[in-house]
């Protein structure tokens, strides 16, 4: 199994506040699972309010069975679609997989 996560901090951008990018990309992030098959698990969670300004806005945290069914799921055309709108709301992405 790997377990897939990634730290992301948004921008005021696209006419939305850095929180308000963070709560969409949160919305979109959660759909994906009835769309993708291959997620066997995820879940996301938003910085908590008043908090460090420097931390992470949102994680995701997301399980697949082998690297196979990860690679598939980052080709996906649902998850690339989150991808393209977060293109220029993102500041900063960082990931780890893990082999669990």
């Amino acid at each position: 199994m790997i377990r897939h996560i990634v730290l992301f901090t948004f921008r005021d951008a696209e006419g939305m506040t850095r929180g308000e990018n963070a709560r969409a990309v949160k919305e979109m992030l959660d759909a994906l699972p009835g769309k993708i098959p291959m997620i066997l698990h995820s879940e996301t969670h938003l910085n908590a309010p008043d908090t460090d300004g420097g931390n992470a806005d949102l994680v995701l945290l997301s399980d697949f069975a082998d690297q196979e069914a990860l690679n598939a799921y980052l080709t996906h055309p649902d998850h690339k679609a989150v991808g393209a709108f977060m293109a220029a709301r993102r500041q900063s992405r960082a990931a780890v997989d893990v082999a669990l």
